[in-house]
Formats: C-alpha cells, structure tokens, sequence
C-alpha cells in the first residue's frame, strides 16, 4: 500500500465546508459528484499536490452531526505542511483563518495550531 488516499471530515454543510477549504485554505477541488441520494463525493486537498485528499462528508443523522467539530476530541488532528510558513500563515490570516496560537519555533519546525470552520484542530507546519 503504497499511501492513504483519502480521510474523511463531517462536515455540516458540502457548499459552506467547500467555501472554507478551497477559499480560506486555499485547497483545490478534485471531485464534486452527486451521488444520486442527496449526497454528495466531494474531494479537497492542498493545491498542486497529488498526495492524501480530504473527502467532505455531510452529516447524515444525529450522531454523525454531533462528530462535526470534535473528530479528534479536540487534539490536532490533521497537519497541513507548508514550504513557506510566512507566506502561507499570513495569506490564511488574511482569509479570516483562525489560529489558537501565535506562531512558534520548535524543533520540529515552524508551526501554529488553527480551527477549520467546525472547530477541527490543523498544525500549519514548515518541517525543519
């Protein structure tokens, strides 16, 4: 297996999550196809990659609604890699992103922890 080609995220609303994540974060859309049932494939990932996508999948009942958000039980749960973390933090602030922290230097590299639109913890991160 050669690498993971998709991870799901609950999402409230297909057209409001597809706002944030090509808009605010700057990911392109590589799929939108209605299902036939009301549901929609909707695929995101960072633009110009070829790697891990993120499938936007709305809520369908009570229990999956009450995941929105809180996926990762309020961990940072997704880690979104950046060659230019300047540049990347500052255009994602202008876009109304919010981040929980100011950015720091650690070991590792450069990073911030930020919310995407239902409260699901991101590291914007430049590896070292």
């Amino acid at each position: 297996m050669p690498h993971i080609a998709l991870v799901t995220l609950v999402v409230r609303d297909y057209d409001e999550a597809l706002a944030f994540y090509t808009g605010a974060l700057g990911f392109e859309l590589v799929e939108d196809t209605d299902r036939g049932d009301g549901s929609r494939w909707v695929v995101v990932r960072p633009r110009g990659t070829r790697g891990t996508g993120v499938l936007l999948a709305r809520a369908k009942d009570e229990a999956q609604a009450a995941s929105v958000g809180a996926q990762t039980g309020g961990r940072v749960g997704f880690f979104l890699h950046t060659e230019d973390f300047a540049a990347d933090h500052a255009r994602m602030l202008a876009a109304g992103v919010r981040f929980l922290e100011e950015p720091r230097h650690e070991v590792y590299g450069w990073v911030a922890v930020f919310e995407d639109l239902y409260g699901n913890r991101w590291d914007l991160l430049q590896p070292a």
